[in-house]
């Protein structure tokens, strides 16, 4: 592979703030994300009488047996999870909803950490829901299967609006699910949004993380809670997730084949080099954090990558990229640390699609951004072009207007070339 690089020194406290900067951003994620969003759902709601007779304190009891003993879910479905593990197929969707319609049948709600199967028991979530609404007094279950694997069993309390929350993630190795964190706190956000999620955050703390943090661990948690056409969820894992917002702004600008806009083609290379490749691009940052690297990439290589998944010109691509005309190659820059994201990102989630007469799909989906407990950050139609063999080239990108779209928090644009240079040029 040929290419060239150029080096420019940044001045070193620049690099050493934004050094800095990065480790506090790493030091804030809950690494792996399904141990703080799977639960566990409860066989019934249980409403709970101000003052209970007699006769009621025995089922009471045992219902608080029931929240706070797993024997019973760990039973019902530790031979599928033993079966997966056998086939290495843990965190395949099949056994997602293996699992998950085990414990339907048995009466328990529940989903999986990324919402790609139906959730079961919804019309118990439902009905907790509208108790909370109604300041009454109740109590379920959900539990979130993880991809790891494993699962998060939340047991929820509400009382005069209020609802507490105790999280315990469960552990599935060496052929068993063994509880490997708990945590206790009340819900310092909650709601069931028009868009069927069950939203809910708060601040739980572990004697463990807490001795490595000094902080409690935030947890943002995002349920599907009513269902979704299994076609709209093929197409958002297809089209859509492979894309994802981190680190480009393919659905956060309108564009279309008439005119890309503001769409970074920089941003795209990087995401569709590793979707063509398997592997990152090979042009990284420089391993002296003070210097800025910059490659040449030679012309087909670059247009490779770009023109299987746009229908776009060579002159129109240029003319959105720094091209030398003379090496034929495109001038190429690391994203550096002034362009670092914070690592909470939102998912696009399609709702609707229509097929169009000239062979393009449009669709129709909501952004949903769990961190900050948004079910619909904005909705954008994407259109897209599949191929026969299975590829597919992307047509367009529209906002669709609204006076509640949000703005989008988590994304930080790539330097523009005058940006870059005013910052290699700083005294």
């Amino acid at each position: 592979m040929l290419s060239r690089k150029t080096v420019w020194f940044w001045k070193s406290g620049i690099a050493a703030i934004s050094f800095v900067w990065m480790l506090c951003i790493s030091g804030c994620t809950d690494a792996p994300l399904e141990e703080n969003t799977a639960s566990e759902a409860r066989i019934e709601v249980q409403a709970v009488p101000e003052e209970p007779q007699e006769d009621e304190e025995e089922p009471q009891e045992d219902a608080k047996k029931s929240q706070e003993d797993p024997e019973e879910i760990i039973n019902i479905c530790i031979d599928l999870y033993e079966k997966a593990a056998e086939e290495n197929k843990s965190a395949d969707l099949d056994t997602m909803r293996s699992i998950i319609n085990r414990l339907g049948e048995n009466g328990y709600p529940a989903v999986d950490s990324r919402n790609q199967v139906n959730m079961t028991g919804a019309e118990q979530v439902v009905e907790f829901c509208e108790m909370v609404d109604a300041k009454e007094e109740a109590e379920i279950t959900i539990i979130e299967i993880s991809y790891l694997p494993g699962f998060v069993k939340y047991d929820l309390q509400t009382k005069n609006g209020n609802v507490d929350v105790a999280r315990s993630y469960y552990k599935y190795e060496n052929g068993t699910l063994q509880r490997s964190a708990t945590g206790r706190y009340q819900a310092e956000y909650w709601n069931y949004t028009e868009e069927g999620y069950l939203m809910f955050s708060g601040v739980w703390y572990s004697e463990e993380l807490y001795i490595l943090t000094l902080s409690g661990v935030e947890e943002n948690t995002a349920l599907r809670v009513q269902p979704l056409d299994e076609t709209c969820r093929e197409l958002t894992r297809k089209y859509l997730t492979p894309i994802g917002f981190e680190q480009n702004n393919m659905f956060l600008v309108d564009w279309s084949e008439e005119d890309f806009g503001e769409l970074n083609f920089y941003d795209m290379y990087d995401i569709l080099y590793q979707k063509e490749n398997g592997e990152h691009v090979p042009y990284a940052p420089d391993d002296n954090l003070g210097v800025g690297a910059v490659y040449r990439i030679p012309k087909e290589e670059f247009e490779s990558i770009i023109m299987t998944y746009f229908n776009i010109d060579r002159e129109t691509l240029q003319s959105k990229t720094v091209y030398d005309s003379e090496d034929s190659a495109y001038e190429y820059k690391p994203r550096g640390f002034e362009e670092v994201e914070y690592p909470e990102y939102p998912y696009s989630e399609v709702i609707g699609y229509t097929k169009n007469s000239d062979g393009t799909i449009t669709l129709t989906a909501n952004v949903v951004f769990p961190h900050s407990g948004n079910s619909k950050v904005y909705a954008h139609e994407v259109v897209v072009r599949p191929f026969a063999d299975g590829g597919v080239q992307y047509v367009s990108n529209r906002i669709i207007p609204s006076e509640d779209n949000c703005e989008e928090t988590w994304h930080t644009p790539r330097l523009t070339a005058k940006e870059w240079e005013e910052l290699i040029n700083t005294d």
